[in-house]
């Protein structure tokens, strides 16, 4: 009997602990809500909050919003803000959102968020566990449907709901914040860190810097000696690092304006630099902010930008004004700025928006359409030519014909696919646009590798035909093959215009928006794009040097032909991908458009006039050999001796 009683106070007892344990957690935020109900007069908002922690008021009538209260730990702040030039509905929505670990008040309004008590680092004492108080009576005008953390607390309008709360230790509370995730992952301390230090007349410069978990994300302050007010004999420099950036919204990037629609986020973390008592500008030496981030995407732009607190106080304005960006690499930024606030790296969370896409797409559509009826044409013609001859060169040409074929009708047809298949059907097309593509970049190299081989292994067999249609359409199947086993490389990709972002241009191919795909999309077609290219560039240089002293070589017009069907031979003109010069960019960009789109239209011009050339040398001993071989036509001088 005894053990049993001794068995149930246990439990008991354990029981208790654990409900103490849970009550001693504090609450780490208050996000209260609801609909303001108002009249047509003008409105406005009316802000009240000072350091202490007597308790939080949230009221409404018919003309005004009324936020006060003594909950902060240095905020105060006593402002009454006109919502003229907001856009308010007739009942309107709004949320009060505090975060004592941050000493930071922000009310959205709308669609508005209103920076009521700026960032900072955490006191001694925070208010928290801010508790629903005696509600208000019930009015026509105020607060409706009043809910805190999506809990309902009232459907009926009220005037206004009353919080109080109590004080906490910060570095405690801070503790509880880290550990709350700290099962889930490996996370820095999610409190603002602050240094501080008294600048003196022989102050020359600091560093301060800021590490996270593993060093996966580092920051460092590069302070230069002209930030000391030249006039006072010493003042108080201090750096802040807010990890917590839940309250910088993701908004625009635009090079030399501030501007407010959700297309970019801070990277990591917000970095205040103050001076006290001092407004800092135009310094001569700028501070130096150097992020170590995480992977940002090539196509992704990165823009150091700072808080405009000069045009908006109230909201959180970007802008790059006094900021010069330098990216090093992936994964680190360089921010020098020449004023002081607030810092950090914006990265834009969609690929930049295209120009004159429209005019690309139409040039696109009308090359892919010339470039697959020119390739069933030579199709037609090697097949016909094939039976005729023995030359291995014909079975290489028709491989390449029959890959551009099926790359040009697949991009002709990706758009349409897309906005009519979705991504179930994207999957799929962009798998074998991915594959046409590769065994496109496949047999040009193969052609490069056969022109090297009639040059300088001229007496060795040439390997027979079924190797090279191995290499060319098997061997893209592997990488293809193994992208569609990982898993979410392939499916439906947008591209926005840039003068109308609201309806972008959807196609099937990879989406390099996901790092894999990515990833996938530089180790494939990048690289083979490059080493294509490259070896391209050579042969052309080593099929010139070979024959360049050749009596036909010093006709203008002949050099300039021979040269310009090699290089669409090659792919020398898919190069044009790596030039990204900024002042011709729209220039390169077109001009790549036109070649690459129009590649199978001018191959078929080649080998038209090769065809010719052929009947014009029909007397001479190889003028009856293949039709627009680069041996025949190429290298007479050797096989003449």
């Amino acid at each position: 009997m005894k053990t049993r009683v001794a068995d149930h106070l246990t439990t008991v007892f354990f029981i208790i602990s654990l409900l103490s344990a849970g009550s001693s957690e504090h609450d780490l935020f208050l996000e209260f809500c609801g609909k303001w109900r108002h009249g047509n007069k003008p409105l406005n908002v009316d802000i009240d909050v000072s350091p202490g922690c007597e308790g939080l008021s949230v009221s409404a009538n018919e003309s005004s919003l009324f936020v006060r209260g003594k909950i902060t730990a240095e905020c105060n702040r006593t402002q009454v803000i006109s919502l003229d030039k907001y856009v308010i509905d007739p009942d309107m929505n709004f949320c009060l959102h505090w975060e004592p670990l941050l000493d930071q008040m922000m009310l959205k309004v709308g669609k508005r968020n209103l920076i009521l008590c700026p960032p900072s680092s955490p006191a001694q004492n925070c208010c928290t566990d801010l508790s629903n108080g005696a509600n208000m009576p019930e009015a026509e005008y105020g607060i409706a449907k009043g809910t805190i953390r999506n809990d309902p607390l009232q459907e009926k309008t009220l005037e206004g709901y009353n919080f109080t709360g109590q004080h906490a230790n910060c570095k405690k509370l801070c503790d509880q914040a880290k550990g709350l995730v700290k099962g889930f992952r490996n996370t820095e301390h999610p409190c603002a860190q602050r240094y501080e230090q008294e600048m003196k007349k022989d102050f020359k410069g600091n560093k301060v810097s800021k590490s996270g978990p593993k060093q996966k994300t580092f920051v460092t302050v590069d302070i230069p000696s002209d930030l000391k007010p030249p006039k006072t004999t010493k003042s108080k420099m201090s750096v802040t690092f807010l990890k917590n950036i839940s309250m910088f919204p993701a908004f625009s990037l635009s090079a030399h304006e501030t501007v407010s629609s959700k297309e970019a986020r801070p990277l990591m973390d917000v970095v205040e630099i103050s001076v006290e008592n001092e407004n800092i500008t135009d310094l001569p030496e700028p501070v130096k902010i150097f992020f170590d981030h995480e992977y940002v995407p090539w196509n992704l732009r990165r823009k150091c930008v700072s808080w405009d607190t000069h045009r908006d106080p109230l909201e959180v304005n970007w802008s790059t004004f006094g900021c010069k960006t330098k990216r090093k690499g992936s994964r680190h930024t360089e921010c020098q700025c020449d004023h002081l606030t607030y810092f950090t790296v914006l990265v834009q969370l969609e690929p930049k928006p295209v120009r004159h896409l429209l005019a690309l797409t139409a040039i696109t559509y009308v090359g892919c359409a010339a470039s697959f009826i020119s390739c069933v044409g030579l199709i037609v013609f090697f097949c016909r030519n094939r039976r005729r001859t023995k030359e291995q060169a014909v079975a290489i040409h028709l491989g390449l014909a029959l890959a551009l074929a099926l790359l040009s009708l697949l991009f002709f047809f990706t758009g349409i696919l897309a906005n009519v298949g979705g991504d179930d059907v994207c999957t799929w097309v962009g798998a074998l646009l991915h594959y046409a593509l590769l065994s496109s970049l496949t047999w040009m190299g193969i052609e490069v590798l056969n022109t090297f081989w009639l040059i300088y292994m001229v007496f060795r067999p040439s390997p027979r035909p079924y190797v090279w249609y191995l290499i060319g359409f098997v061997l893209p199947v592997v990488p293809v093959g193994i992208l569609a086993g990982v898993g979410d490389i392939y499916g439906m990709a947008e591209i926005e215009p840039d003068d109308d972002r609201d309806d972008p241009y959807r196609m099937c191919w990879m989406k390099l928006n996901e790092q894999n795909a990515l990833l996938a999309h530089c180790f494939t077609t990048m690289a083979l794009l490059a080493i294509l290219v490259s070896s391209g560039v050579v042969m052309l240089f080593l099929v010139f040097r070979e024959i360049r002293n050749r009596d036909e070589w010093k006709q203008n017009r002949v050099a300039f032909l021979s040269i310009w069907g090699l290089s669409c031979l090659f792919g020398v003109t898919w190069g044009l991908t790596f030039l990204t010069i900024e002042p011709l960019s729209d220039f390169i960009l077109f001009l790549s458009c036109f070649l690459n789109s129009f590649q199978g239209f001018f191959l078929m011009l080649r080998f038209c006039m090769m065809n010719w050339v052929r009947k014009q040398a029909s007397r001479s001993v190889l003028g009856s050999t293949s039709s627009g071989s680069v041996k025949q036509h190429m290298l007479q001088t050797s096989e003449k001796s």
